[in-house]
C-alpha cells in the first residue's frame, strides 16, 4: 500500500505535531471563564472536529446557552489564546520521525498535502520550518465540512491533482480515518488500533516508516 501510493495526506495534530494540548489549554480556558470544568477525557470529543462544532459540544458539556454572537466571541477568544501558544512553537516540536518520513516521500517522489481543520495550519507549518515540504495545504480556509465528511481529504488530492484512490491519508482521530475512508483514500492510522480500527494500517508514529 504505501510503496505503491503517489499521493500522501497528512492530518496536523497529532500526526505532524501535538498541538492538541495548546487547543485544550485553551478550551479549558474558556470553561472555566463560564464556570465549569473541561476535563482532558471532555477534550478527547474535540479531536479532528471544527472550531465551531467543538464550541457547540463544549456550551453542551457545560449546558451553556449562547446567542451566535456570543458563540463568535467565545470561539474568536478561544483561539486567539491558542494562537498564543503556538505562536512560540518550534521546529523541536515536530513529532518523532515526521519530517524524516515527508523528505523521504519527497525523494521518493511522492505528492505531499496538509488535510487539517486547522485555521491556523500554514502558521504552524511556518513555525516549525516544513511548509516548503508540502504541495498543497487544505485547512480549515479552504473547506466548510468538518471530519468525518471527506470534503477535506476530497479536495487535498484534487489539488495534487490525483484521483483519492492514489492517496493515503495519515490521521490520528476516528473523524478522520473515518473522512479518509469515505473520500476514497487507503489510511493509516497513529495512535491506537482500538480507536482507529477502521484503518487499513495502525502505527505508533512515523518514525516507524522511516527507513
Amino acid at each position: 500500500m504505501l510503496d505503491t501510493m503517489r499521493g500522501a495526506i497528512f492530518d496536523l495534530d497529532g500526526v505532524i505535531v501535538d498541538t492538541a494540548k495548546y487547543h485544550y489549554w485553551a478550551w479549558r480556558s474558556l470553561a472555566e471563564r463560564l464556570g465549569f470544568e473541561f476535563t482532558e477525557e471532555d477534550n478527547e470529543r474535540l479531536k479532528g472536529v471544527s472550531r465551531t462544532e467543538s464550541l457547540k459540544i463544549l456550551l453542551e458539556i457545560g449546558g451553556v446557552e449562547a446567542s451566535e454572537a456570543e458563540r463568535l466571541k467565545m470561539a474568536e477568544e478561544k483561539n486567539k489564546e491558542y494562537v498564543e501558544y503556538i505562536s512560540r512553537l518550534e521546529p523541536s516540536e515536530i513529532l518523532p520521525g515526521a519530517k524524516e518520513y515527508l523528505q523521504q516521500l519527497r525523494k521518493q517522489g511522492v505528492k505531499i498535502a496538509l488535510g487539517s481543520a486547522s485555521k491556523n495550519a500554514p502558521f504552524i507549518l511556518d513555525r516549525l520550518g516544513i511548509a516548503e515540504l508540502f504541495d498543497a495545504v487544505i485547512d480549515g480556509t479552504k473547506v466548510s465540512k468538518a471530519k468525518p465528511d471527506p470534503e477535506v481529504f476530497l479536495a487535498a488530492s484534487a489539488a495534487l491533482d490525483l484521483a483519492p484512490s492514489e492517496c493515503i491519508v495519515f490521521e490520528d482521530a476516528a473523524a478522520g480515518v473515518e473522512a479518509g475512508k469515505a473520500a476514497g483514500c487507503n489510511v493509516v492510522g497513529i495512535g491506537s488500533s482500538e480507536v482507529l480500527f477502521a484503518a487499513d494500517r495502525v502505527i505508533r508514529g512515523l518514525d516507524e516508516l522511516v527507513g
